[in-house]
């Protein structure tokens, strides 16, 4: 996504290194991020990627009115921040298409999201964070819990229901 050179102050002079930012996905629900610092730029490229991939994280799609078709947007409202910025995925219709920026959009399609609302706020220029909180957020798509997820149990009894018996039989005080 991005590559850009870091400098920290030496009482030699300046230090050069390069920061690269790598997205890895399969648009088909999975997407990892990987942020790497190296002296040469071939050297961080290689690292952000093994790091992107070692990131992945499973992305929850999901649908916007009726249940028709393969799911298309996320599930609900998420957000996600680093630093000062917050980014927000919101639900679109079927048909819409990601409504964010350049940067936000890439990322948001690699995910395997293909319609989606998005906000955000702070300083967005920061391309380093804007990209961690879109990313967060894309990863907090399973950071809730929905009915269509709950697990099918059996009720139990209370413990006044399962002890009636010994209750009924309790001595009566006077």
């Amino acid at each position: 996504m991005k590559i850009m050179p870091v400098q920290k102050q030496t009482t030699a002079g300046q230090r050069t290194r390069f920061k690269a930012f790598v997205i890895v996905g399969d648009s088909e629900g999975h997407v990892g991020l990987g942020v790497k610092c190296s002296k040469e730029v071939a050297s961080a490229i290689r690292g952000a990627i093994i790091l992107a991939k070692l990131s992945c994280v499973p992305v929850r799609r999901g649908y916007w009115g009726s249940k028709m078709g393969e799911p298309h947007t996320v599930p609900a409202k998420v957000t996600g921040k680093c630093g000062s910025v917050t980014a927000r995925l919101v639900p679109a219709p079927r048909g819409t298409g990601i409504v964010a920026s350049p940067v936000g959009k890439k990322l948001i399609s690699l995910a395997g999201i293909t319609d989606c609302y998005t906000t955000s706020r702070g300083s967005t220029k920061t391309q380093g964070n804007f990209l961690k909180a879109t990313f967060q957020a894309i990863a907090n798509t399973y950071g809730f819990l929905t009915p269509d997820l709950w697990e099918e149990g059996s009720l139990t009894k209370g413990p006044y229901e399962r002890f009636s018996h010994i209750l009924a039989k309790a001595p009566k005080r006077v």
